[in-house]
Protein backbone atom coordinates (compact mmCIF):
# COMPACT_ATOMS: atom_id res chain seq x y z
CA UNK A 1 0.00 0.00 0.00
CA UNK A 2 1.24 3.50 -0.87
CA UNK A 3 1.18 5.30 2.49
CA UNK A 4 1.04 8.70 0.80
CA UNK A 5 -2.64 7.94 0.19
CA UNK A 6 -3.19 7.95 3.96
CA UNK A 7 -1.46 11.31 4.29
CA UNK A 8 -3.61 12.68 1.46
CA UNK A 9 -6.77 11.37 3.14
CA UNK A 10 -5.79 12.95 6.45
CA UNK A 11 -5.02 16.33 4.87
CA UNK A 12 -8.25 16.34 2.83
CA UNK A 13 -10.15 15.60 6.05
CA UNK A 14 -8.56 18.62 7.73
CA UNK A 15 -9.05 20.94 4.74
CA UNK A 16 -12.61 19.72 4.21
CA UNK A 17 -13.51 20.80 7.74
CA UNK A 18 -15.54 23.71 6.40
CA UNK A 19 -17.73 21.29 4.46
CA UNK A 20 -18.01 19.04 7.52
CA UNK A 21 -19.25 21.94 9.61
CA UNK A 22 -21.89 22.65 6.99
CA UNK A 23 -23.00 19.02 6.60
CA UNK A 24 -22.67 17.77 10.19
CA UNK A 25 -22.63 21.02 12.16
CA UNK A 26 -26.38 20.96 12.67
CA UNK A 27 -26.23 17.35 13.86
CA UNK A 28 -23.40 18.11 16.28
CA UNK A 29 -25.24 21.22 17.53
CA UNK A 30 -28.46 19.25 18.09
CA UNK A 31 -26.51 16.56 19.93
CA UNK A 32 -24.79 19.17 22.11
CA UNK A 33 -27.84 21.21 23.05
CA UNK A 34 -29.97 18.09 23.51
CA UNK A 35 -27.77 16.84 26.34
CA UNK A 36 -28.71 17.18 29.99
CA UNK A 37 -28.10 20.68 31.38
CA UNK A 38 -25.57 19.35 33.91
CA UNK A 39 -23.55 17.83 31.07
CA UNK A 40 -23.74 21.04 29.02
CA UNK A 41 -22.22 22.95 31.93
CA UNK A 42 -19.11 20.77 31.78
CA UNK A 43 -16.98 21.20 28.66
CA UNK A 44 -15.11 18.01 29.57
CA UNK A 45 -18.29 15.90 29.69
CA UNK A 46 -19.56 17.53 26.50
CA UNK A 47 -16.29 16.72 24.76
CA UNK A 48 -16.59 13.06 25.80
CA UNK A 49 -20.07 12.84 24.29
CA UNK A 50 -18.81 14.53 21.11
CA UNK A 51 -15.92 12.07 20.99
CA UNK A 52 -18.31 9.11 21.29
CA UNK A 53 -20.43 10.51 18.45
CA UNK A 54 -17.39 11.05 16.22
CA UNK A 55 -15.94 7.61 16.97
CA UNK A 56 -19.26 6.19 15.76
CA UNK A 57 -19.11 8.36 12.63
CA UNK A 58 -15.54 7.29 11.83
CA UNK A 59 -16.44 3.64 12.50
CA UNK A 60 -19.10 3.91 9.82
CA UNK A 61 -16.59 5.51 7.42
CA UNK A 62 -14.23 2.57 7.98
CA UNK A 63 -17.01 0.05 7.34
CA UNK A 64 -17.93 1.72 4.05
CA UNK A 65 -14.24 2.09 3.18
CA UNK A 66 -13.72 -1.64 3.65
CA UNK A 67 -16.65 -2.34 1.32
CA UNK A 68 -15.31 -0.01 -1.37
CA UNK A 69 -11.77 -1.32 -0.92
CA UNK A 70 -13.09 -4.84 -1.56
CA UNK A 71 -14.91 -3.63 -4.67
CA UNK A 72 -11.71 -2.00 -5.93
CA UNK A 73 -9.74 -5.21 -5.32
CA UNK A 74 -12.38 -7.21 -7.21
CA UNK A 75 -12.21 -4.79 -10.14
CA UNK A 76 -8.43 -5.07 -10.11
CA UNK A 77 -8.63 -8.85 -10.37
CA UNK A 78 -10.71 -8.53 -13.54
CA UNK A 79 -8.11 -6.37 -15.26
CA UNK A 80 -4.44 -5.54 -14.90
CA UNK A 81 -4.29 -4.21 -11.34
CA UNK A 82 -2.04 -1.18 -11.85
CA UNK A 83 -4.06 0.40 -14.71
CA UNK A 84 -7.27 -0.15 -12.71
CA UNK A 85 -5.68 1.46 -9.64
CA UNK A 86 -4.45 4.39 -11.74
CA UNK A 87 -7.90 4.92 -13.23
CA UNK A 88 -9.48 5.02 -9.76
CA UNK A 89 -6.79 7.40 -8.55
CA UNK A 90 -7.49 9.72 -11.49
CA UNK A 91 -11.24 9.64 -10.77
CA UNK A 92 -10.54 10.38 -7.08
CA UNK A 93 -8.31 13.31 -8.07
CA UNK A 94 -10.94 14.76 -10.40
CA UNK A 95 -13.61 14.29 -7.74
CA UNK A 96 -11.45 16.18 -5.22
CA UNK A 97 -10.95 19.04 -7.67
CA UNK A 98 -14.74 19.21 -8.17
CA UNK A 99 -15.19 19.18 -4.40
CA UNK A 100 -12.62 21.96 -3.97
CA UNK A 101 -14.52 24.07 -6.53
CA UNK A 102 -17.68 23.44 -4.50
CA UNK A 103 -16.04 24.37 -1.20
CA UNK A 104 -14.67 27.58 -2.70
CA UNK A 105 -18.07 28.51 -4.14
CA UNK A 106 -16.90 28.35 -7.78
CA UNK A 107 -18.94 25.34 -9.02
CA UNK A 108 -21.70 23.27 -7.40
CA UNK A 109 -21.80 20.12 -9.53
CA UNK A 110 -20.96 17.95 -6.51
CA UNK A 111 -24.40 18.68 -5.06
CA UNK A 112 -25.95 16.58 -7.82
CA UNK A 113 -23.80 13.61 -6.80
CA UNK A 114 -24.70 14.06 -3.13
CA UNK A 115 -28.37 13.73 -4.07
CA UNK A 116 -27.68 10.21 -5.37
CA UNK A 117 -27.36 8.93 -1.80
CA UNK A 118 -30.38 10.85 -0.55
CA UNK A 119 -32.84 8.00 -1.23
CA UNK A 120 -30.82 5.61 0.96
CA UNK A 121 -30.48 8.26 3.65
CA UNK A 122 -34.25 8.77 3.95
CA UNK A 123 -34.51 5.14 5.10
CA UNK A 124 -31.63 5.41 7.59
CA UNK A 125 -32.29 8.80 9.22
CA UNK A 126 -35.39 7.71 11.23
CA UNK A 127 -33.19 5.28 13.21
CA UNK A 128 -31.00 8.20 14.33
CA UNK A 129 -34.05 10.20 15.38
CA UNK A 130 -35.17 7.34 17.64
CA UNK A 131 -31.93 7.65 19.62
CA UNK A 132 -32.60 11.22 20.75
CA UNK A 133 -32.33 12.69 23.28
CA UNK A 134 -28.85 11.31 23.92
CA UNK A 135 -28.38 10.24 27.54
CA UNK A 136 -25.28 8.04 27.54
CA UNK A 137 -22.11 7.42 25.52
CA UNK A 138 -23.37 4.26 23.82
CA UNK A 139 -26.31 6.21 22.40
CA UNK A 140 -23.93 8.90 21.12
CA UNK A 141 -21.80 6.21 19.43
CA UNK A 142 -24.82 4.65 17.69
CA UNK A 143 -26.01 8.13 16.70
CA UNK A 144 -22.65 8.83 15.04
CA UNK A 145 -22.60 5.39 13.41
CA UNK A 146 -25.89 6.17 11.65
CA UNK A 147 -25.01 9.75 10.71
CA UNK A 148 -21.80 8.52 9.09
CA UNK A 149 -24.01 7.44 6.16
CA UNK A 150 -25.18 11.01 5.49
CA UNK A 151 -24.78 11.80 1.73
CA UNK A 152 -21.59 13.85 1.43
CA UNK A 153 -19.44 14.68 -1.61
CA UNK A 154 -16.33 14.84 0.55
CA UNK A 155 -16.90 11.30 1.80
CA UNK A 156 -17.69 10.09 -1.73
CA UNK A 157 -14.37 11.39 -3.06
CA UNK A 158 -12.53 9.55 -0.28
CA UNK A 159 -14.45 6.34 -1.01
CA UNK A 160 -13.21 6.43 -4.59
CA UNK A 161 -9.70 6.76 -3.17
CA UNK A 162 -10.44 3.83 -0.84
CA UNK A 163 -11.31 1.76 -3.92
CA UNK A 164 -7.84 2.42 -5.30
CA UNK A 165 -6.10 1.47 -2.03
CA UNK A 166 -5.88 -2.25 -2.84
CA UNK A 167 -8.24 -4.08 -0.48
CA UNK A 168 -10.73 -4.03 2.39
CA UNK A 169 -8.18 -3.27 5.12
CA UNK A 170 -6.49 -0.59 3.03
CA UNK A 171 -9.86 0.99 2.21
CA UNK A 172 -10.78 1.06 5.90
CA UNK A 173 -7.43 2.69 6.75
CA UNK A 174 -7.97 5.40 4.10
CA UNK A 175 -11.34 6.25 5.66
CA UNK A 176 -9.85 6.12 9.16
CA UNK A 177 -7.19 8.66 8.15
CA UNK A 178 -9.85 10.86 6.53
CA UNK A 179 -12.10 10.59 9.60
CA UNK A 180 -9.26 11.54 11.93
CA UNK A 181 -8.62 14.58 9.74
CA UNK A 182 -12.22 15.75 10.19
CA UNK A 183 -12.19 15.05 13.93
CA UNK A 184 -10.63 18.30 15.28
CA UNK A 185 -13.14 20.51 13.47
CA UNK A 186 -16.20 18.61 14.67
CA UNK A 187 -14.93 18.16 18.23
CA UNK A 188 -14.31 21.88 18.51
CA UNK A 189 -17.65 22.52 16.85
CA UNK A 190 -19.35 20.66 19.66
CA UNK A 191 -17.65 22.77 22.33
CA UNK A 192 -17.66 26.13 20.51
CA UNK A 193 -20.65 25.76 18.18
CA UNK A 194 -21.41 29.44 17.65
CA UNK A 195 -17.82 30.54 16.97
CA UNK A 196 -17.02 27.80 14.46
CA UNK A 197 -20.32 28.13 12.60
CA UNK A 198 -19.58 31.83 12.17
CA UNK A 199 -16.01 31.13 11.04
CA UNK A 200 -17.11 28.49 8.51
CA UNK A 201 -19.36 31.04 6.82
CA UNK A 202 -16.50 33.43 6.09
CA UNK A 203 -15.77 33.62 2.36
CA UNK A 204 -11.98 33.57 2.70
CA UNK A 205 -12.09 30.41 4.85
CA UNK A 206 -14.21 28.58 2.25
CA UNK A 207 -11.98 29.68 -0.64
CA UNK A 208 -8.78 28.74 1.19
CA UNK A 209 -10.16 25.29 2.02
CA UNK A 210 -11.35 24.85 -1.57
CA UNK A 211 -7.93 25.72 -2.96
CA UNK A 212 -6.31 23.25 -0.57
CA UNK A 213 -8.58 20.37 -1.63
CA UNK A 214 -8.05 21.26 -5.32
CA UNK A 215 -4.31 21.10 -4.66
CA UNK A 216 -4.63 17.60 -3.18
CA UNK A 217 -6.71 16.54 -6.21
CA UNK A 218 -4.03 17.80 -8.59
CA UNK A 219 -1.44 15.94 -6.50
CA UNK A 220 -3.39 12.66 -6.96
CA UNK A 221 -3.50 13.23 -10.73
CA UNK A 222 0.27 13.83 -10.72
CA UNK A 223 0.91 10.60 -8.78
CA UNK A 224 -1.19 8.61 -11.26
CA UNK A 225 0.69 10.20 -14.19
CA UNK A 226 4.11 9.65 -12.57
CA UNK A 227 3.47 5.93 -12.11
CA UNK A 228 2.48 5.62 -15.78
CA UNK A 229 5.61 7.44 -16.94
CA UNK A 230 7.87 5.27 -14.79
Amino acid sequence: MDYSILVTSLVVGVLGGVHCLGMCGGVVGALTFGLDVNIQRSRFKMMLFQLAYNVGRITSYMMIGAIFGSIGMALGSLATFLPAQQALQIVAGLFMIALGLYLGGWWYGVVVIEKVGQSLWTHIQPYANKLTPIKHFRQAWWYGLIWGWLPCGLVYSMLIMAMSAGGALEGALVMLAFGLGTLPNLLLMGAFAFYFTKLARKNWVRKLSGMGVIGMGVWQLYLAWAVQVN
